[in-house]
Protein backbone atom coordinates (compact mmCIF):
# COMPACT_ATOMS: atom_id res chain seq x y z
CA UNK A 1 0.00 0.00 0.00
CA UNK A 2 1.41 3.79 -0.61
CA UNK A 3 0.76 4.80 2.07
CA UNK A 4 1.99 3.99 5.40
CA UNK A 5 -0.79 4.79 8.12
CA UNK A 6 1.78 4.84 10.89
CA UNK A 7 2.40 8.12 9.13
CA UNK A 8 -0.12 8.92 6.93
CA UNK A 9 -2.79 9.41 9.71
CA UNK A 10 -5.26 12.10 11.26
CA UNK A 11 -2.74 13.44 13.09
CA UNK A 12 -0.27 14.05 10.21
CA UNK A 13 -3.44 15.22 8.49
CA UNK A 14 -3.98 17.70 10.80
CA UNK A 15 -0.52 18.54 11.43
CA UNK A 16 0.26 19.52 7.54
CA UNK A 17 -3.94 21.14 7.81
CA UNK A 18 -1.97 23.30 9.85
CA UNK A 19 1.20 24.72 7.96
CA UNK A 20 -0.87 24.62 4.83
CA UNK A 21 -3.50 26.79 6.04
CA UNK A 22 -0.36 29.03 7.78
CA UNK A 23 1.29 28.84 4.11
CA UNK A 24 -2.15 30.17 2.89
CA UNK A 25 -2.50 33.14 5.50
CA UNK A 26 0.25 34.69 3.87
CA UNK A 27 -2.02 35.39 1.02
CA UNK A 28 -3.97 37.54 2.55
CA UNK A 29 -3.30 41.22 3.53
CA UNK A 30 -1.05 41.70 6.97
CA UNK A 31 1.52 44.14 7.45
CA UNK A 32 5.32 42.82 5.86
CA UNK A 33 6.98 40.50 7.57
CA UNK A 34 3.79 40.02 9.99
CA UNK A 35 3.69 36.34 8.69
CA UNK A 36 3.68 32.67 10.07
CA UNK A 37 6.95 31.75 8.01
CA UNK A 38 8.48 30.93 10.94
CA UNK A 39 5.21 29.36 13.34
CA UNK A 40 4.79 26.76 10.26
CA UNK A 41 8.75 25.85 9.95
CA UNK A 42 8.67 25.61 14.19
CA UNK A 43 6.03 23.80 14.55
CA UNK A 44 6.85 21.38 11.48
CA UNK A 45 9.94 20.83 13.12
CA UNK A 46 8.08 19.92 16.33
CA UNK A 47 5.37 17.98 15.29
CA UNK A 48 5.98 16.15 12.19
CA UNK A 49 6.83 12.53 13.58
CA UNK A 50 9.44 11.92 10.79
CA UNK A 51 12.40 14.01 10.36
CA UNK A 52 12.14 14.09 6.13
CA UNK A 53 8.47 15.37 6.59
CA UNK A 54 9.38 18.25 9.03
CA UNK A 55 10.94 19.58 5.94
CA UNK A 56 9.46 18.36 3.29
CA UNK A 57 5.53 19.44 4.07
CA UNK A 58 6.60 23.27 5.29
CA UNK A 59 9.22 23.61 2.75
CA UNK A 60 6.23 22.55 -0.23
CA UNK A 61 3.31 24.67 1.62
CA UNK A 62 5.93 27.61 1.98
CA UNK A 63 7.22 27.22 -2.10
CA UNK A 64 2.90 26.84 -3.28
CA UNK A 65 2.49 30.10 -1.36
CA UNK A 66 5.84 31.60 -3.01
CA UNK A 67 4.22 30.44 -6.78
CA UNK A 68 1.48 32.64 -6.10
CA UNK A 69 3.15 35.43 -4.30
CA UNK A 70 6.33 35.87 -6.25
CA UNK A 71 9.74 35.09 -6.04
CA UNK A 72 12.81 37.70 -5.15
CA UNK A 73 16.26 37.62 -5.69
CA UNK A 74 16.73 36.66 -1.67
CA UNK A 75 14.78 33.87 -1.75
CA UNK A 76 17.82 31.46 -0.95
CA UNK A 77 18.42 33.23 2.26
CA UNK A 78 14.70 32.92 2.87
CA UNK A 79 14.79 29.00 2.81
CA UNK A 80 17.53 28.23 4.61
CA UNK A 81 16.37 30.32 7.43
CA UNK A 82 13.06 28.38 7.24
CA UNK A 83 15.13 24.90 7.04
CA UNK A 84 17.24 26.37 10.41
CA UNK A 85 13.85 27.19 12.15
CA UNK A 86 12.93 23.75 11.41
CA UNK A 87 15.82 22.15 12.96
CA UNK A 88 15.17 24.60 15.64
CA UNK A 89 11.65 22.75 16.08
CA UNK A 90 13.07 19.84 15.82
CA UNK A 91 15.58 20.46 18.59
CA UNK A 92 12.69 21.49 20.71
CA UNK A 93 10.13 18.56 20.23
CA UNK A 94 10.85 16.74 23.61
CA UNK A 95 10.66 19.88 24.94
CA UNK A 96 7.30 21.42 24.27
CA UNK A 97 7.03 23.85 27.01
CA UNK A 98 5.69 27.45 26.82
CA UNK A 99 9.39 29.00 27.49
CA UNK A 100 10.80 26.95 25.64
CA UNK A 101 8.64 27.54 22.05
CA UNK A 102 8.66 31.32 23.27
CA UNK A 103 12.39 30.83 23.05
CA UNK A 104 12.02 29.13 19.80
CA UNK A 105 10.01 31.75 18.18
CA UNK A 106 12.29 34.67 19.25
CA UNK A 107 15.35 32.79 17.67
CA UNK A 108 13.77 31.68 14.76
CA UNK A 109 13.14 35.81 14.35
CA UNK A 110 16.49 36.80 15.07
CA UNK A 111 17.95 34.27 12.50
CA UNK A 112 15.81 35.11 9.93
CA UNK A 113 16.58 38.66 10.62
CA UNK A 114 20.44 38.17 10.76
CA UNK A 115 20.68 35.41 7.60
CA UNK A 116 18.21 37.38 5.62
CA UNK A 117 19.67 40.80 5.80
CA UNK A 118 23.21 39.34 5.38
CA UNK A 119 22.15 38.36 1.71
CA UNK A 120 20.69 41.98 1.48
CA UNK A 121 23.79 43.32 1.76
CA UNK A 122 25.66 40.74 0.16
CA UNK A 123 23.49 41.93 -2.94
CA UNK A 124 23.32 45.42 -2.63
CA UNK A 125 26.83 46.71 -3.27
CA UNK A 126 25.58 49.84 -4.52
CA UNK A 127 24.13 50.48 -1.14
CA UNK A 128 26.63 49.00 1.14
CA UNK A 129 29.91 48.96 1.69
CA UNK A 130 32.16 45.26 1.46
CA UNK A 131 33.07 45.27 4.70
CA UNK A 132 32.15 44.47 8.50
CA UNK A 133 31.04 48.63 8.60
CA UNK A 134 28.88 47.82 5.83
CA UNK A 135 27.33 44.90 6.98
CA UNK A 136 26.44 46.17 10.50
CA UNK A 137 25.02 49.24 8.62
CA UNK A 138 22.72 46.58 6.46
CA UNK A 139 21.58 45.09 9.98
CA UNK A 140 21.09 48.38 11.24
CA UNK A 141 18.64 49.77 8.52
CA UNK A 142 16.77 46.67 8.79
CA UNK A 143 15.98 47.06 12.57
CA UNK A 144 13.97 50.59 11.16
CA UNK A 145 12.89 49.32 7.40
CA UNK A 146 9.20 50.43 7.35
CA UNK A 147 9.83 52.05 10.79
CA UNK A 148 6.73 55.21 10.27
CA UNK A 149 3.95 53.17 11.68
CA UNK A 150 2.06 52.83 8.32
CA UNK A 151 3.86 49.08 7.94
CA UNK A 152 3.57 47.71 11.75
CA UNK A 153 6.63 48.55 14.01
CA UNK A 154 9.29 47.67 11.62
CA UNK A 155 10.64 44.90 9.71
CA UNK A 156 12.24 43.34 12.17
CA UNK A 157 9.53 43.54 15.08
CA UNK A 158 6.67 42.44 12.49
CA UNK A 159 8.51 39.71 12.21
CA UNK A 160 9.24 38.83 16.23
CA UNK A 161 5.57 39.53 16.75
CA UNK A 162 4.06 37.85 13.52
CA UNK A 163 6.35 34.57 14.59
CA UNK A 164 4.77 35.08 18.40
CA UNK A 165 1.60 35.47 17.27
CA UNK A 166 1.45 32.37 14.83
CA UNK A 167 3.63 30.20 16.86
CA UNK A 168 1.10 30.68 19.62
CA UNK A 169 -1.84 30.19 17.32
CA UNK A 170 -0.34 27.20 15.66
CA UNK A 171 0.94 25.61 18.91
CA UNK A 172 -1.96 26.40 21.48
CA UNK A 173 -4.65 25.10 18.55
CA UNK A 174 -2.73 21.91 18.54
CA UNK A 175 -2.57 21.45 22.29
CA UNK A 176 -6.33 22.32 22.70
CA UNK A 177 -7.30 20.10 19.87
CA UNK A 178 -5.06 17.14 21.17
CA UNK A 179 -6.94 17.67 24.43
CA UNK A 180 -10.53 17.16 22.51
CA UNK A 181 -9.37 14.28 20.24
CA UNK A 182 -7.10 11.49 21.68
CA UNK A 183 -6.97 10.85 18.20
CA UNK A 184 -4.08 13.64 17.66
CA UNK A 185 -2.22 12.35 20.50
CA UNK A 186 1.24 10.92 19.66
CA UNK A 187 0.91 7.07 19.44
Amino acid sequence: MFMNNKIFNTRFAVLAGIIIAGAFMRLIPHWPNFTPIAAMALFGGAYMSRKYLAFAIPIAAMLLSDLLIGFHSSMAAVYIAFAITVTLGLFIRKRLKAKTILAASLTSSVIFFLITNFAAWLSSPHLYAANFAGLMQCYTAGLVFFNDGSYGLSFFMNEVFGGLFYTSLFFGAFYFAKQRFTVLAKA
